[in-house]
């Protein structure tokens, strides 16, 4: 188990934090700590910065914009692999919010039908892991098709105007587009495996700041207590901070699990995308990083601990 050495603090005032995130219902543990005053119990002045994909919310933590940065899994094995000092203290969502969207126009009326067709994807996102999975699934190399980089910003527009024959992309991206553009297919991209929301901080941040992270998950607890006994005004709370619509909350709320967490089942699937990167030389490692050490259970097994069972 990590050691780390615990800070001390001598005053009341509150401790100034900066979670670099996507501004996505992934964050809603995040959202509500803030607006219920959950973070302020607990002395900590919170700036929720945001970033348009997960990616941007670790290169905003690695540039020292942020202490905490929240994405999905994949991009921290990237950053293992890039060799930067970063770790995970905790996971406060498991989700399932991926699609891959198609035009009809395009002769695509089925997985199979995406051979030489252009690809819209955030590469570097869970998403370029996801296709290149879902693609070998279907009998398809990923060398068959042709991969166009996209923004979140360009999705809706990158399908309407049909710079692209196909997206792969996260909620809520996939509802707009649907709104938005007729004549469209959508297919679940993640093969129900779970992206997982992991909290990420540099490792030299976390060792001088163990007193910090605890309270820290205390906060997101007691957030994660308040949406399970008012899931209406949990919902209200992530509906007013994203400007999403009732409608919209509804469709997906039940795409995610909301709860802390440190799971066996987490390293699973990040050596598993590890093994892909390898595999399709993405990187020029070729060996899977023991993930164990880059994780810092203390926190969370010292208030939740039936939420951690990694086996180290």
């Amino acid at each position: 188990m990590l050691l780390l050495t615990a800070s001390v603090s001598c005053t009341r005032s509150l401790e100034p934090i900066a979670f670099a995130v996507p501004p996505l219902e992934q964050n809603a543990l995040l959202y509500i700590a803030e607006h219920k005053g959950f973070f302020a119990a607990q002395g900590l002045q919170v700036v929720i910065k945001d970033h348009d994909t997960g990616v941007a919310a670790l290169q905003g933590l690695l540039q020292g914009e942020a202490d905490i940065a929240e994405a999905a899994e994949f991009p921290f094995v990237r950053a293992l692999f890039q060799k930067e000092n970063v770790m995970i203290v905790g996971c406060n969502d498991k989700f399932e919010n991926d699609y891959v969207v198609a035009r009809k126009d395009r002769a695509i009326d089925s997985i199979s039908d995406l051979v030489d067709k252009r690809i819209g994807v955030a590469l570097g996102t869970i998403n370029e892991f996801y296709l290149g999975r879902l693609l070998t699934l279907n009998g398809i190399d990923i060398r068959d098709v042709t991969l166009l980089d996209t923004k979140p910003a360009d999705y809706v527009q990158a399908v309407a105007r049909g710079d692209v024959d196909a997206l792969i992309a996260w909620q809520p991206y996939i509802h707009r587009i649907q709104e938005e553009v007729n004549g469209v297919l959508v297919w679940p991209a993640q093969s129900s495996q779970a992206a997982y929301g992991v909290l990420v901080s540099r490792g030299e941040w976390a060792r001088q700041h163990v007193d910090t992270i605890r309270r820290v998950l205390k906060s997101l607890q007691k957030a994660e207590g308040y949406l399970v006994r008012h899931p209406g005004q949990a919902k209200a709370i992530v509906k007013k901070r994203l400007n999403y619509d009732d409608s919209y909350i509804e469709e997906v709320w039940h795409q995610h699990n909301f709860a802390l967490s440190l799971e066996q089942t987490m390293i699973i699937a990040m050596k598993d995308e590890a093994q892909w990167l390898i595999s399709h030389k993405l990187t020029s490692e070729e060996a899977i990083p023991s993930f164990v050490d880059y994780i810092y259970t203390d926190g969370l097994e010292a208030i939740k601990p039936e939420a951690v069972n990694i086996i180290r």
